[in-house]
């Protein structure tokens, strides 16, 4: 019976909230949420249930423990940790859900076995009850990043080939039957760390330089039925890109590298803004124009930069692993303040209910405990 009412809670539907007003930034306070005993890489919202991904073991609410091996769901509303439970016997670097068909979630990451079930570094789960579905593929290398769209699943990283046949760094999979796409045929000449996906392109962003025989550094976009470069995408990526996010307005990147950036590309890959922190930004996501960043910087500039500039003239505001930037880049006032030295590892957005979400190896928010897990909505 209990099992059952976990069940139920975790399919419920809630009513809407009201939206909010574009330009407005969520709280800068944390809500309350689990505690997670080590870093979360990955997060993603499907209505009100929060799914998370990382290297932790167990997870704690209201002074209860989970054991929750490394995938955990709970309630955004309550922050009451679920009974989804599909076990992971390595890191999940990378989670998305599909919001067409029977809700599935998949996972990439370093893992070999996934609630018992053999599963080489990708896997797709049943999002209501955790059960491991028919969806096996054998990936030479090691997966670390997915996007779901256009009807197929999208994996990136670094690997040779997916089931005996040639891909480099980037494979697509049908959603309907699982199989791996043939006639998508993109390929990097070094390792994806980033993907985002619209119905008609596929963005890519990581170390490579050449994507399909096409000279292209570090941010890219290819089509999402055949994976041919779009040519009308010519980006010029100042470093190695670590996370796309996708506005109405185009894209907006982050970046490692000397310092770290936040950059906002229009579709034909021209830069409309750029900010400088004093460390990596590791990942961002948009909301009501907003753009939400997370790394383990300590600092941003007070001012937006030029592509090539490494300073701040203007000086830096304290800034501490998050940020948020306007429409134009510029920094606002959002002020959460998490500790450690990596920060935060992943953000995403809940454009329904206007809310962000943080994880990584952080243990406070605001001077709050808030341990690898953050959750801001909106006032």
């Amino acid at each position: 019976m209990r099992r059952l009412s976990a069940i139920l809670a975790l399919t419920c539907l809630l009513v809407p909230l009201a939206p909010a007003p574009a330009g407005a930034t969520v709280r800068d306070s944390a809500a309350s949420t689990p505690a997670f005993n080590s870093t979360v890489w990955s997060l993603a919202f499907r209505g009100d249930v929060i799914y998370a991904g990382g290297s932790f073991t167990e997870v704690t609410f209201r002074g209860r423990t989970y054991v929750r091996k490394r995938l955990a769901a709970f309630s955004a509303r309550t922050g009451a940790v679920l009974a989804w439970n599909p076990t992971a016997n390595g890191t999940v670097r990378s989670l998305a859900v599909t919001r067409t068909g029977r809700p599935a979630v998949y996972a990439v990451g370093d893992f070999d076995e996934i609630g018992g079930v053999r599963r080489d570094a990708v896997a797709r789960l049943d999002a209501v009850t955790g059960r491991v579905a028919p969806f096996s593929h054998r990936v030479s290398g090691t997966a670390s990043t997915l996007a779901v769209g256009a009807g197929r699943i999208y994996i990136g990283g670094s690997f040779g080939a997916v089931d005996g046949v040639t891909r480099r760094n980037l494979a697509a999979f049908s959603h309907r039957t699982g199989a791996l796409d043939r006639g998508f045929r993109a390929a990097t000449d070094g390792r994806v760390r980033a993907l985002a996906a619209t119905r008609t392109r596929l963005y890519a962003g990581g170390d490579f330089h050449r994507v399909g025989g096409t000279a292209q550094a570090r941010l890219a976009a290819v089509t999402t039925a055949a994976g041919v470069p779009v040519r009308a995408f010519r980006p010029k990526a100042p470093a190695f890109v670590m996370d796309i996010a996708v506005s109405p307005t185009g894209i907006s990147t982050s970046t490692g590298g000397p310092g770290g950036r936040a950059v906002g590309y229009t579709p034909a890959g021209a830069i409309r803004w750029t900010h400088l922190f004093d460390g990596d930004v590791h990942n961002l996501a948009v909301l009501r124009g907003i753009t939400y960043v997370g790394g383990h910087f300590d600092r941003a500039c007070r001012t937006t930069s030029t592509i090539a500039q490494l300073g701040c003239p203007a000086g830096y505001a304290p800034r501490v692993k998050l940020a948020a930037l306007d429409t134009h880049g510029r920094l606002t006032a959002w002020n959460p303040r998490a500790n450690g030295t990596w920060g935060v590892q992943v953000v995403t957005a809940d454009p329904a209910r206007a809310r962000i979400a943080a994880g990584g190896a952080f243990t406070a928010v605001g001077g709050r405990t808030r341990s690898r897990l953050a959750l801001f909505t909106t006032p």
